[in-house]
Order: C-alpha cells, then sequence, then structure tokens
C-alpha cells in the first residue's frame, strides 16, 4: 500500500489560498502566485518536483468545497486535479451523479473511508491529500505519512491556512527533503512520526 501525502504550495504566513477564495476565483485575491512555480515560471528542478508528484499519484482525497470550485467549466473540465487519476471527495450529501465526471467519487462516511477507498485504488501508489481540510483531516486522524509545503515566499494575508484546525498536541515531524529550486521556491517533504 502506498503512503498517504498532502501536497500544498503555502505562502510564508502559512495561506494556501488568498483571501475571498470562490469559484470564480479558487486561489483567492492574490493567491494565483502561489502555484506559478507549477507553470513558465517555474525551473527545471520545480518541473522534476511536480513531475515526480504526478508519476507518483495513484489516487486523490479531496473536499467538497474544492470539488465545488475546481469541477466543470473554468475548472478542470472532464478530469480531476490529476487528469483520470480517481478522486474520492468527501461531503455530507452526494450530489446528483449526472453531469459528474467519472473520475469522481463522492464519500460520505468520512476521512477514514475515503482514504480507504483511495488506498484500494492507488494500490502501490501514492494517495494524494488535495486541500486544506483533506489534509487536516488526514492528519488529525493518524493517516497522513507526508507532507510536502512548496514554500512561496509571499505574505498573503488571509486566506484558507493549511495548518488550522489539528487538533490537540504537537504532531512531530521529521524533515526527509529541501529543493532551494532557483525560483525562490523553497520544496520541503516531511514524514510524519507516528
Amino acid at each position: 500500500m502506498g503512503n498517504v501525502a498532502s501536497s500544498m504550495s503555502m505562502s510564508l504566513d502559512g495561506f494556501v489560498t488568498g483571501p475571498h477564495d470562490s469559484r470564480e476565483r479558487p486561489l483567492g485575491e492574490g493567491g494565483e502566485v502561489l502555484h506559478d512555480w507549477l507553470g513558465p515560471a517555474g525551473t527545471p528542478a520545480d518541473q522534476a518536483v511536480l513531475q515526480e508528484m504526478v508519476d507518483g499519484a495513484g489516487a486523490i482525497v479531496m473536499g467538497r468545497r474544492s470539488y465545488d470550485f475546481c469541477v466543470g467549466e473554468g475548472g478542470w473540465g472532464e478530469g480531476g486535479p490529476a487528469g483520470d487519476v480517481p478522486c474520492f471527495v468527501l461531503t455530507h450529501h452526494a450530489p446528483d451523479p449526472a453531469g459528474v465526471p467519472p473520475v469522481f467519487t463522492f464519500v460520505t462516511d468520512g476521512i477514514k473511508s475515503a482514504i480507504a477507498q483511495a488506498q484500494a485504488a492507488a494500490g502501490d501508489r501514492t494517495v494524494g491529500l488535495h486541500g486544506a481540510t483533506a489534509a487536516q483531516q488526514a492528519l488529525e486522524a493518524g493517516l497522513l505519512d507526508e507532507i510536502q509545503v512548496h514554500l512561496v515566499p509571499v505574505l498573503l494575508g488571509g486566506g484558507v491556512r493549511l495548518f488550522d484546525l489539528l487538533g490537540a498536541g504537537p504532531v512531530e515531524l521529521t524533515r526527509d527533503r529541501v529543493i532551494d529550486a532557483g525560483s525562490g521556491v523553497t520544496h520541503l517533504r516531511y514524514h510524519v512520526n507516528r
């Protein structure tokens, strides 16, 4: 079974979106800068980090808010955040399946079930967590193995924080890798100690 990993671009002040994120602006006001390294502004080192994530992805677990913001017109189109990689969406209520791209499965019985289903689909490949809430829930449930933070040199001043609702007690991590990509972005990878 592959590991469960969160990989998010984050501002120096801890935000994964700018303020006022919405369907029209999924990364919020000013948050687009968090993903500049994914495009032409990225260096070969940035692209190698991205390719490693894409090549390793066997399934994705994401929150309903991310799904609502990013699927359909103006979003990912017919696929998910990693193309045709299966996506398991955490939700309280599954939508009408008409019009839902086939890559998505809605999970109404919590993070443990979503990750179990994603691991079954992923086999030995990585289950990636998309969005801050999915990462926070997995960490609190003791199901997160790895945290990747792509630290972007910007202070957004507001938005959605990656590590906002972690529950009681400290979470100890072991740093596994640091890559200064030359684009200003620092790619950090940590293993969650249990």
